[in-house]
């Protein structure tokens, strides 16, 4: 005895039916199977390329991972006899990243307005703006502070002029976006009070997009305070100074607790950097 089946299910399997057909004359076809191979041998020619640019050789990876064993083996036990200093370029490292990242903030935030398309002052700015903040972003913390080194000397002055550049250029982008993003509802019932254009970025955009502001400028300070542990290398003071004498020295010991500070130490931010977004967003 046969069921009889109500017509919108025989409509509904019909419908299933002929997309099922259409999908699988779709895999079938001859010009989609060509350009999907055509991908791939692209994909496979591109990372063989990459391959030889990055001159990887695992017979190198291999002779080298016993020479890697015997200095972790090197390294232990940790010296701690100069702790106190550590903590001291310690301290300096964050202090590089917590005013870099400061100075950055509070120039991104009128660059921002600059660059966003809704609501800057002046259009024909618009695009110079944006460029420049492109070029900002462009140049790492890496490569300013080793141009301010040779300007200001060694120390951690120019860890702290490095960062702010770069992270003002990367920032302001950000900022730039969120204001982009947001609607402006709030901002033109403002301006139709008579009040003018920075009176209504004050007091209608800015209260909206505070804690996600904040929470950017938070999540640079983080990033910052890891990037800076090797701003040392190019003589800008902090940690990275002390890292780069252990490896020179091929002083494993010191080199393990150096590293072992940094990672309890971004550790330790990490978390209190994830709480405070938390409470802000």
């Amino acid at each position: 005895m046969s069921v009889s089946r109500p017509p919108s299910a025989r409509v509904s399997v019909t419908a299933v039916q002929a997309a099922l057909a259409r999908q699988l004359g779709g895999r079938a076809s001859p010009g989609r199977r060509l350009r999907r191979a055509a991908l791939v041998v692209v994909l496979i020619v591109l990372y063989g390329l990459c391959w030889q640019l990055a001159q990887v050789d695992l017979v190198k990876l291999a002779d080298g991972l016993p020479k890697l064993g015997h200095w972790l083996a090197q390294a232990w036990p940790p010296d701690v006899a100069e702790l106190p200093l550590f903590a001291q370029r310690m301290g300096e490292t964050m202090a590089m990243a917590a005013l870099g990242t400061t100075a950055a903030a509070l120039l991104a935030l009128p660059m921002a307005v600059l660059a966003s398309r809704n609501i800057t002052p002046f259009p024909k700015l618009y695009y110079p703006a944006r460029w420049l903040l492109n070029a900002l972003r462009g140049i790492d913390s890496f490569v300013f502070a080793l141009l301010f080194v040779a300007a200001v000397g060694l120390g951690p002055f120019a860890g702290v002029l490095g960062i702010a550049l770069h992270t003002w250029g990367s920032a302001a982008k950000l900022f730039a976006d969120h204001i982009e993003n947001a609607g402006t509802g709030p901002l033109e019932a403002v301006r139709t009070t008579g009040a003018g254009r920075g009176t209504a970025i004050v007091y209608a955009l800015l209260p909206d997009l505070l804690p996600v502001l904040l929470s950017t400028t938070l999540f640079w300070w983080e990033f910052n305070v890891r990037a800076s542990t090797v701003l040392g290398v190019v003589g800008a003071g902090g940690i990275g100074l002390e890292l780069k004498n252990s490896m020179d020295l091929l002083d494993f010991s010191r080199l393990f607790t150096i590293i072992a500070l940094i990672l309890v130490v971004v550790t330790l931010l990490d978390q209190l950097s994830g709480w405070l977004r938390k409470r802000l967003v």
